[in-house]
């Protein structure tokens, strides 16, 4: 079986590893798919990344632009956003209230 060497900075290399392993495959097996999705679409392992593969050689997929500037909120205005979020009335009372 043929052996590609590929040549990436350490942050890339962590970032292929991480995702790797969060899909439960190794490094390998995991760029495999990647690649076959990339010349194949019909040979990705899901319908979103069969998808992804064909906006891609289409020429349609867009990378996500970073906001520059924006912070993070502030982590007790956001905890108190969430208690706070969760104290109204449930849609499905809601739902039913307009049903009668």
């Amino acid at each position: 079986m043929p052996q590609l060497t590929l040549r990436v900075d350490d942050r890339l290399a962590r970032d292929v590893k991480a995702h790797a392993s969060s899909a439960g495959r190794s490094v390998n097996a995991w760029l495999v798919a990647l690649i076959r999705a990339a010349v194949d679409p019909d040979l990705a392992d899901s319908d979103v990344e069969r998808t992804r593969a064909r906006l891609a050689r289409a020429g349609l997929l867009v990378a996500p632009r970073r906001a520059t500037g924006v912070r993070a909120p502030d982590a007790r205005r956001l905890a108190r956003a969430r208690r706070a979020a969760g104290k109204g009335t449930a849609l499905s009372d809601l739902v039913a209230a307009d049903r009668r």
